[in-house]
């Protein structure tokens, strides 16, 4: 009796030992916890928007240009200098004498000695025709003493006063001859007198192009002195109070946004972020090819900033910003990262950590802002998500949440 009590527990302790391994066994066999990234649902503020980055430009920037062709002196303004209206921009003067070649110069001295010659030929006519008008006046005073006398007829004496008319024509006529010809000398002995190329003298008269409106030089196009054609452009002046922001918006970004939109500006380089509001979005688009080289409809929206000036002096023209559109926007929103997010039975869905499980659960969505996507049902703040699950995961398997707070 006591042999058989004694195998009875022999054979208890080989079932329990048994017991014990098939224990351990399932427990070694059973799948481990997943690791998976999880955050909490979150209640508070949220936003709808649309962002993309923008280029600060002037409204009415004056671009001052030569009004007439001639040759620049140098302009001493600089991009930064504040100007008044009124205050000299720039000066012109008339272009420097052309330089001649070696052929030019040798016909300028011809032409001079041809002068030069002419003049000394009209010089001795002059001198002719002043000793005929003397004689002719001589002749027509003895003339006109004799018919006085009755010696001889009128008709003699009117003859010898035609005479002396005729003379003093001619002469007058010599006088102006000479006149041109001391001109064209003059002329002919400019252009060999000059060197090649020089300037005018300082003294001349110069064209002084002044400042529009009051404001900061901010592109200086010409510096140094030269030639110049009409209508070129010098230099460029803005009022940088009244600088804002150009975003090249999506075509279907464009039509969500309208006049007096708020909008956020951001990483412009400082921490602090501006304030603006939509000026105006405008009536016509643009193709534009981005860098994968696809074809882009494009809508200039501009961009007025209503932060005070103080906060954004160093800003300058053509400096690149970041702008958030704020389409919709609430206070008291539920919301969860978009990666939480997925597909289940044409569903939107999500897993929930529930005892360290996942739990399956079907929501319903809203809008969505970057990120982040609006919750209308199926959660409650606090609760906790996946927010990248796989297909490794289904509804009940064991998960191991790592929680994170998301921005």
């Amino acid at each position: 009796m006591l042999d058989k009590l004694k195998l009875t527990r022999k054979q208890i302790l080989v079932i329990a030992a048994g017991l014990v391994l098939l224990l351990v066994l399932a427990l070694a066999l059973r799948p481990s916890p997943v690791p998976v990234s999880a955050t909490e649902v979150r209640l508070g503020e949220f936003a709808e928007y649309v962002e993309d980055e923008g280029r600060t430009w002037l409204r009415d920037p004056h671009r001052v240009s030569a009004p007439i062709g001639g040759f620049l002196r140098r302009v001493a303004l600089e991009p930064g200098d504040e100007v008044e209206a009124g205050d000299v921009l720039f000066e012109l003067e008339a272009m420097p004498t052309p330089a001649l070649d070696a052929r030019a110069r040798e016909q300028a001295r011809e032409a001079v000695a041809a002068a030069r010659a002419r003049l000394e030929a009209v010089e001795a006519e002059l001198e002719a025709r002043q000793t005929q008008l003397r004689l002719a006046e001589t002749e027509f005073e003895r003339a006109a003493q004799l018919h006085e006398r009755g010696v001889i007829p009128s008709g003699e004496r009117d003859r010898r006063e035609s005479e002396r008319d005729s003379a003093r024509a001619a002469e007058r006529a010599a006088r102006h001859a000479v006149e041109v010809a001391r001109f064209e000398l003059e002329s002919a002995r400019a252009v060999v007198e000059i060197a090649d190329g020089e300037r005018s003298p300082g003294e001349q008269p110069t064209l002084e192009v002044r400042a529009p409106i009051s404001g900061t030089i901010t592109q200086r196009h010409r510096c140094c002195e030269g030639p110049v054609q009409p209508g070129e452009p010098v230099l460029e002046i803005g009022d940088l109070n009244t600088l804002e922001v150009r975003v090249d918006l999506l075509s279907m970004d464009a039509v969500r946004v309208r006049s007096d939109m708020p909008v956020v500006l951001e990483r412009w380089g400082q921490d602090e972020a501006l304030q603006g509001r939509v000026r105006r979005v405008e009536p016509s688009g643009f193709t534009r090819v981005s860098a994968l080289g696809v074809d882009e409809q494009r809508v200039p929206v501009l961009v007025e900033i209503t932060s005070p000036r103080e906060q954004w002096t160093s800003l300058g023209d053509g400096f690149r910003v970041e702008a958030r559109f704020v389409l919709w926007q609430g206070d008291e929103v539920i919301h969860v990262p978009t990666s939480a997010l997925f597909r289940d039975q044409d569903r939107w869905s999500v897993f929930v950590v529930e005892d360290d499980r996942a739990r399956l659960r079907e929501v319903n969505t809203g809008r969505r802002s970057g990120l982040w996507t609006q919750i209308t049902e199926g959660l409650s703040p606090g609760e906790v998500v996946i927010t990248h699950p796989g297909d490794h995961i289904d509804d009940g398997s064991r998960v191991r949440a790592d929680i994170r707070m998301y921005r």
